[in-house]
């Protein structure tokens, strides 16, 4: 005897509940013609994740739970189609300054119109991304539901990450473990989340399927690819990743056992599961927030040039446009190569000098800057200046202007405030500079969206990097050389290693406590920057809140 199941890998958007709900049900619908009697959706498919504060309004709750119930209704006439559901639970005290939680992440079998068992979530996450606590109350109970004689224990996400509960599931008769997730993606995290599945599995002997969500969510990216393993921890199946999908796994009984099996997918890795990940951010950004398209500066330089690749990649090239600025210190190089690409990726392509504006505003500062040098403030001027067009065409066109600014620049504070760190968008923010170099390549050498091979011209990758606002201006002026520092962040920021242990590593002190400090004085800078897409486990965003005004120095 063997059991259909279908993992439901859905792109839900936070909020709409009821377009979420229709995306159940077509897919519940499909599974079932399919041949599928188990149809498992992510975490909180029905809310989307995170919802974030939405989910102390009263009204939202409200909206769930109307969800919940449409969905039953429209499946109810699926004979045996077991439906699992997730959606947030319950409600809570609220007043002025307290609130006591009856709130509870939650997931329900639903099965010919009825809600056979709700399920709340027992371990609640509440680092990195994650702020559980703040909204949900830890479940107490399990769930074992019967789908064709089949006993399915019935867990999510973070409950996968322990023991306790896939063990109290078996000792409730669970022969078979089915977990809704929404795990947001950075890199390496899908190699890990599949090691730590093969763990519980093996611990308890029974078998798991994990169904995962897919999509981005302002700075986070989930990448599907659910899968489901056995009970000796072998990979039985695995769903695309960055993708939609429907996906069938068989649990087929063999004896007192169940074995599971199904396609495998093959996984990007490497510099491709970053590609699809940034592309996905972009793409779900701007789709999901109805904007018509997406401008940007287009410098010449390495960091624009690999945003708008990935700007084309993620929503065609009718979509987006090129703006080139040139100022007194843009090499010719820089505008030749802006718009060869611009040419190779086929978007819109303008140009728009800054000098008569910047000689504008020296002159209206003349008499306040008389004897005085000039130095970065000019520098800022020419980025400000850019801000202004760039935002100005955002408003009266519509699109969205993407950022340029990458995770160094972000950490450094080498980006000017209202200037280049202006408008809605950071698409690489949590990529560091070396980083955008191995994407580059790697895109160069690709196409995996058919957009055109070779986009980015080789001397923008070559060519030392420079911001262009003086004269021989490159940016080891200002930074220590990329490969250092951003070997300093990975350990300082990303991994929280104190200053003495990089010493003790080889790294310069100066150069160790200079780059530290940077990150310090820079957070005002950061708390203004835009929102942009999450790839590590540790990006300026969620991942770090650190205080502006502060004087401990690790």
């Amino acid at each position: 005897m063997t059991l259909k199941i279908c993992t439901a890998q859905l792109n839900v958007t936070v909020g709409d509940t009821v377009g979420n709900a229709q995306k159940i049900i077509a897919a519940a619908r499909t599974a079932y013609a399919q041949g599928a009697r188990l149809v498992v959706t992510p975490e909180l498919s029905i809310c989307g994740y995170p919802a974030e504060d939405l989910l102390l309004r009263p009204a939202f709750m409200d909206a769930c739970d109307d969800a919940v119930k449409l969905v039953a209704r429209e499946l109810a006439g699926l004979k045996g189609l077991h439906v699992v559901v997730g959606h947030p639970h319950g409600t809570a005290i609220r007043g002025k300054s307290v609130e006591v939680q009856q709130r509870y992440n939650a997931a329900s079998v639903l099965c010919e119109g009825r809600v056979l068992e709700t399920y709340a979530k027992r371990e609640l996450p509440n680092y990195q991304v994650f702020d559980e606590y703040r909204y949900f109350t830890r479940g107490q109970g399990t769930c074992v539901f019967q789908v064709e004689g089949i006993s399915v224990g019935l867990m999510i996400c973070e409950d996968a990450w322990f023991a306790e509960p896939a063990r109290l599931a078996r000792a409730s008769g669970a022969q078979l473990m089915v977990v809704p997730n929404a795990s947001p993606f950075h890199a390496g995290k899908s190699g890990e989340r599949l090691a730590r599945m093969v763990d519980r599995a093996q611990d308890v002997d029974l078998p798991l399927v994990y169904s995962h969500l897919v999509g981005g969510q302002d700075e986070v990216v989930f990448d599907g690819a659910s899968f489901a393993v056995n009970a000796d921890g072998s990979l039985a199946a695995i769903a695309p990743a960055f993708v939609e999908d429907l996906f069938y796994v068989d649990a087929t009984i063999d004896g007192d056992r169940i074995q599971l099996s199904g396609p495998k997918a093959n996984q990007p890795d490497g510099e491709a599961e970053l590609w699809h990940a940034l592309v996905m951010g972009v793409r779900d950004y701007i789709g999901k927030n109805g904007f018509p398209g997406v401008l940007l500066g287009l410098s010449g330089g390495i960091d624009s040039a690999l945003v708008l690749a990935i700007a084309v990649d993620a929503l065609g090239a009718d979509k987006v446009r090129a703006v080139m600025m040139p100022s007194p210190y843009t090499a010719s190089i820089s505008w030749i190569d802006a718009a060869e690409m611009s040419r190779r990726m086929g978007v819109r392509y303008d140009e728009i000098s800054i000098k008569p504006m910047f000689e504008s505003f020296k002159q209206a500062l003349a008499q306040e800057f008389a004897g005085k040098p000039e130095d970065a403030t000019e520098e800022n001027i020419q980025a400000r200046i850019r801000g202004v067009l760039l935002m100005a065409l955002s408003n009266k066109f519509g699109s969205i202007v993407l950022t340029t600014g990458n995770k160094s620049e972000m950490a450094t504070g080498y980006a000017t405030l209202y200037g280049d760190m202006a408008g809605g968008f950071a698409v690489i923010k949590d990529v560091l500079k070396t980083v955008v170099f191995k994407l580059a390549r790697w895109r160069n050498a690709n196409d995996p969206y058919g957009t055109g091979g070779n986009p980015i011209p080789d001397r923008i990758i070559t060519r030392p990097p420079s911001a262009e606002l003086r004269p021989d201006q490159v940016d080891q002026d200002s930074l220590p050389p990329y490969e250092v520092l951003d070997a300093i962040l990975s350990r300082y920021m990303e991994n929280d290693r104190g200053i003495e242990d990089i010493v003790a590593e080889g790294f310069d002190r100066a150069v160790v406590e200079r780059v530290a400090r940077l990150i310090r004085i820079n957070e005002y800078k950061r708390r203004q920057a835009p929102v942009g897409i999450r790839v590590t486990h540790r990006s300026f965003g969620k991942d770090w809140r650190y205080p502006i005004t502060g004087k401990f120095k690790a």
